[in-house]
Parts: structure tokens; C-alpha cells; sequence
């Protein structure tokens, strides 16, 4: 380390005005003890000055004033600077020269990047693709859209050449104001609609849908036999008939916006998956059997309360049905109070046999020492 620092310009001055004073004071500072307390100076720096050049002018008397151990500086050569430098061994220096070396560092990285920015300008990002927004508002009312969309092909697929007035009359419900009530009819023949399925509501823009609708419908035999040359197509007594309706929701109601189109009805459905099964339990189905039987035959009867458990609810079927026979009971596998298992029933009624499948559920009834199996529950289907 520097012995002091720099005083700088001034201090230099005042140093060479000292050194003309030195021989005169030389000897009163070298007598004075260690002990004794220096003239106030106005500045510290004279002070430090003073001494060092006492020092170089008489080094004999400082070397008295020391301790024997200090090393006296060397005076040989050419004039000495009053400052003397020193060697820093501590890790102070290294800090030192560390941290300045990170400052440079920084600052060189700072100017690579200005320059690069000066040199390449940076690129403007590409506008991000907005994302569609949202469909906001209620939603379709697919509810009311069936409903419509059934009373109307009821009105459309029925008529009767005799009576075209009730036909007209039911289309106007549900048709726009001032709509034509014929809706493509042209007055003659007649047309039965025996039954109407709504079935999926597609939604479209503008809050439009189509509806599709099945329509059960039967054509009756003419009254008289076609003209001669004119042979009549035969007509299946009853068919259906698929309708694909527009609506439009429109003053806070769905009515019909425009013609229907007739499309066809698959003549089968998909193939059905297969489904596995649980696994029976032949000793238990063997021991309900009775009960199962019991419960079917009070069941087309109409007197469910004696086979059922406390508290289960059983409606009985209506009258005209009888029971033919209980064609299996197989019960799943299982434990505890309540079991379950599946039924094959043929009953009897229009004059025919017809064939079901139910699944039932028994519950185990505890009474004094007693205890026995009774009907819960009855489901029709085989869904597990």
C-alpha cells in the first residue's frame, strides 16, 4: 500500500516552502521526545510531509527515534519521492484487481451489445394469431327445438282431403306469421301419423338448427278402386318416416323457418358390443328360484306387497298380463344382505307369448330365529 496518499498539487508546494525551513527546525524535531504532542497544523498533510523530509535530511536522529527491529529506508541513489510504496502480501490486492477486472469485463460486455444493436437490428415480432374468440350468449334451446320441431311433423305428415282446415290449423302454431298453412299440400288423399320420436337438435348460425324427427305413419286403404290404367303402389299399413325440421329461435321462440326434408331410417342399428357378464352363483340361484317364481306371479297379479321386503315399493303390472313361466334365475356371484341376479319371463297378453328379461335384486329379511330372501327391487333389461 501507498505509506500515504497523494495530497496532490498543493501539497507539493507547501512541501518545498518545508524544506527551507527543515535545517533550522532538522534538530528540534530530532531532540524532541517520542512522547511529545506536535504543533497544530492547519493541514494533516504538512504534518506527514514535515516528517519525511526530516526523515531524508537527518536519517541518523530517526533511526535513534525507532525502534532497533524497523529497517531503515534507503536514501542512495537519485532523490527519493517522499511517498514510499509498499508491497501488499493479504488478499486485499487480488480483490482489488479481481473486481476490476469484472467492471471491464461488463463494460466491454455492454458495448458488444450497443454495437450489435446499431449493426442488427432487432427484428419486430410477428403479430401472434389471436385466438377465435369464444361463442358467448344462452344456449340453444334444445328442448323447446324438439318440441316444435315434433308438434309440427305431426301436423305435416297428417292430413285428410276431407277436413284440409285442421290440418291448417295445427301447422299456424308453430309456422311463422303470414306463413303459408298449406306447406306444400296439394288437398287430396289422406294420411295417419301414429306416432313422433324428436330425436338430436343440430345447431347452425343465426340461431338456427335442424331437428331430426321419426314419424310413425299409416296410410289407409282407398275407399274405391283406383281408375282403370292407373295402378296404385302398394302402401305398408304403417312405416316410418324420418323428417329433418328447420327452426329458427326468434322473439324469444323456436318456430319452423322453412320446408322439412324426408330423409330415410336405417334398417338396423350398429353392432352391439360385446358386454361380459357377471359370473353366476349356481348354489344360491338354486336356493331363490321359489322366491323369484313367487314374486313374478304376484307381480302380474297385482299383489306385490306380500313378496316384496319391508319398505321396497313394487308397482304391480297392469291387469290383462299373465304369467306363462319363469324360464331361468340365475344369481350373480356375491356375499353379504343383498344379492343380485337376472331373470328370463314369458308373459301372456294380446294373445301371445312374449318373452323379457329383468334384473332383481333380493334382500335378506331377519325375523326372531327366522330368515329368508324377498324381492327389493325389479328392473327391467339386462343392464348390469
Amino acid at each position: 500500500m501507498i505509506g500515504l496518499p497523494d495530497p496532490g498539487d498543493w501539497e507539493a508546494r507547501k512541501q518545498r516552502r518545508a524544506k527551507k525551513k527543515a535545517k533550522a527546525t532538522g534538530a528540534a524535531g530530532a531532540a524532541a521526545s517520542p512522547g511529545a504532542v506536535p504543533p497544530q497544523m492547519t493541514n494533516p498533510w504538512e504534518t506527514a510531509a514535515r516528517q519525511l523530509q526530516e526523515q531524508r535530511t537527518d536519517p541518523a536522529a530517526v533511526s535513534a527515534a525507532r525502534p532497533a527491529t524497523t529497517p531503515e529506508p534507503s536514501t542512495a541513489g537519485p532523490a527519493a519521492a517522499p511517498w514510499a510504496v509498499v508491497d501488499e502480501h493479504s488478499g486485499a490486492a487480488f480483490a482489488r484487481r479481481f473486481g476490476r477486472g469484472v467492471l471491464w469485463a461488463l463494460v466491454g460486455a455492454l458495448a458488444l451489445l450497443g454495437a450489435k444493436s446499431v449493426l442488427v437490428p432487432k427484428k419486430a415480432p410477428a403479430p401472434a394469431q389471436q385466438a377465435a374468440p369464444a361463442q358467448s350468449g344462452p344456449a340453444y334451446p334444445a328442448d323447446e327445438a324438439r318440441a316444435v320441431a315434433a308438434r309440427y311433423a305431426r301436423a305435416y305428415l297428417a292430413w285428410d282431403e276431407k277436413t284440409p282446415e285442421t290440418r291448417a290449423a295445427m301447422l299456424a302454431t308453430v309456422l311463422p306469421e303470414g306463413a303459408d298453412t298449406a306447406a306444400g299440400w296439394d288437398g287430396h288423399g289422406r294420411q295417419d301419423v301414429l306416432a313422433v320420436e324428436p330425436g338430436t337438435v343440430t345447431p347452425a348460425a343465426q340461431r338456427q338448427a335442424r331437428v331430426r324427427v321419426d314419424v310413425l305413419v299409416r296410410t289407409p286403404a282407398p275407399a274405391a278402386p283406383p281408375k282403370p290404367g292407373t295402378p296404385a303402389a302398394p302402401a305398408p299399413p304403417a312405416y316410418w318416416v324420418g323428417l329433418d325440421v328447420p327452426v329458427v329461435q326468434a322473439g324469444g321462440r323456436v318456430v319452423i323457418s322453412g320446408p322439412p326434408g324426408m330423409v330415410g331410417v336405417p334398417a338396423s342399428g350398429p353392432a352391439a358390443p360385446e358386454l361380459d357378464g357377471p359370473q353366476a352363483d349356481a348354489p344360491f340361484s338354486d336356493q331363490t328360484t321359489e322366491t323369484v317364481k313367487q314374486f313374478f306371479t304376484a307381480y302380474a297379479a297385482g299383489q306385490t306387497e306380500t313378496v316384496t321386503a319391508p319398505g321396497a315399493v313394487v308397482p304391480p303390472l297392469p291387469s290383462g298380463i299373465a304369467l306363462v313361466a319363469v324360464e331361468s334365475w340365475t344369481a350373480d356371484q356375491g356375499g353379504g344382505a343383498d344379492r343380485t341376479g337376472t331373470a328370463r319371463v314369458t308373459w301372456q297378453l294380446g294373445g301371445a307369448h312374449l318373452e323379457q328379461s329383468y334384473r332383481v335384486r333380493l334382500t335378506r329379511v331377519v325375523a326372531a330365529s327366522a330368515q329368508r330372501w324377498q324381492v327389493a327391487a325389479v328392473l327391467g333389461g339386462t343392464t348390469t
